[in-house]
């Protein structure tokens, strides 16, 4: 298969596809963007290496794209890239702490362990937390979301335990993605990254916009990453024409 897009969005979250969209539809100005998605069936057990391998079934045949994932999509394309580099131009991470598995469901299992309360009720919370009072959708169309989210993760995160992921980055071009506000991914967890920067790399963080910073400011992201890509394809054509 000879790739008919230029970037592709790597998902492991299809329930929390419309939060994504407005960054798609403006990064489509710029590129013309594929969408790959990870489900898993409820007799699956969580492994985020099977996600990791379909993505390479998919791609293998394909010329080098742009990775672009939020949450553990990006996950997902990180450990793929360092596995499969051959494969992909630059990696664009959004909402993705330096320890890749500090996902949202992590905020979710420490709240169903230190607090008596309900799977319904941590939800609640969890929006809330999310948005604040920002809703994308109605609070209901959220939780019902998110819980089909819990049910889709390829880590195995639980009450009793949690999955840990090697930190690090990647021998191509990567741009990290965060923002000021998002209570997932803090100024710590973000700026860890700066351990493992080369010097094509950046890190540029987003005002305002929390977790979701890409639903609610799709035309801020998408201009700074489409002048990331720009930046990666210039080096690439000198690269290519360059005189021995």
């Amino acid at each position: 298969m000879s790739a008919n897009f230029d970037a592709l969005w790597v998902s492991a979250s299809p329930s929390l596809k419309c939060l994504h969209m407005p960054l798609l539809i403006n990064l489509n100005q710029y590129k013309s963007i594929g969408h790959w998605e990870y489900f898993q069936t409820a007799d699956e057990g969580a492994s985020i290496d099977v996600a990791v391998d379909l993505l390479h079934k998919f791609l293998k045949t394909s010329r080098p794209v742009h990775l672009v994932g939020h949450g553990i999509g990006g996950v997902i394309a990180l450990i793929f890239t360092r596995k499969y580099p051959q494969y992909v131009n630059s990696l664009t991470l959004l909402a993705v702490a330096g320890q890749p598995a500090n996902t949202w469901h992590v905020h979710y299992y420490q709240q169903r362990q230190l607090f008596n309360l309900t799977r319904t009720q941590v939800l609640i919370n969890t929006v809330y937390n999310l948005f604040r009072d920002k809703l994308p959708c109605h609070a209901n169309k959220l939780i019902n979301n998110l819980n089909k989210d819990l049910e889709n993760l390829p880590l195995m995160h639980s009450m009793y335990q949690r999955e840990n992921l090697p930190k690090g980055g990647v021998s191509v071009p990567l741009m990290v993605c965060g923002c000021k506000t998002d209570p997932i991914v803090s100024y710590p967890e973000l700026h860890d990254w700066e351990l493992y920067l080369k010097l094509q790399d950046m890190l540029w963080e987003c005002p305002q916009g929390g977790h979701f910073f890409h639903c609610f400011y799709p035309e801020k992201v998408g201009a700074k990453i489409s002048s990331f890509w720009q930046n990666q394809d210039i080096q690439l054509y000198q690269k290519q024409f360059s005189l021995p």
